[in-house]
């Protein structure tokens, strides 16, 4: 069974059809927010196939001790896919701001409406690789 890690404020309507569907959700967070566990700390062990959150969940505050890449370098290291929703009006700006901080091609910047189509691509061909 899949697991999708997803940060808080993720839509529970997409959750709850990723669970109807199979699919596992697990609770991630930053330093901010506590919602599950910490995104800078996920490793292999926690057999998570996806990330999803919006944008902002992921933008560390000023006075955070954590920066963007290390909120988004564990999914690298660990060869988990990131979803990053963001406005329509807004993704280029997204864009920017992922590209400026890595060159991963594992994190995408998405309109919302597109999460659940990109979500099953990914889910639908993820292979479990043991290292």
């Amino acid at each position: 069974m899949k697991t999708v890690g997803y940060l808080k404020g993720t839509d529970p309507e997409f959750l709850t059809k990723l669970v109807c569907m199979g699919y596992r959700t697990l609770p991630i967070g930053s330093d901010i927010d506590n919602h599950g566990k910490n995104i800078a700390f996920i490793s292999k062990a926690d057999n998570i196939d996806l990330i999803v959150g919006y944008f902002h969940k992921i933008s560390p505050l000023l006075t955070a001790t954590k920066s963007l890449k290390e909120y988004l370098t564990p999914g690298i290291i660990h060869h988990i896919p990131i979803l990053l929703v963001a406005p329509k009006e807004t993704l280029s700006y997204a864009k920017k701001i992922v590209a400026d901080t890595t060159t991963s091609t594992s994190i995408k910047v998405i309109d919302y409406k597109n999460l659940m189509d990109e979500s099953m691509k990914i889910l639908s061909c993820t292979i479990t690789i043991f290292l």
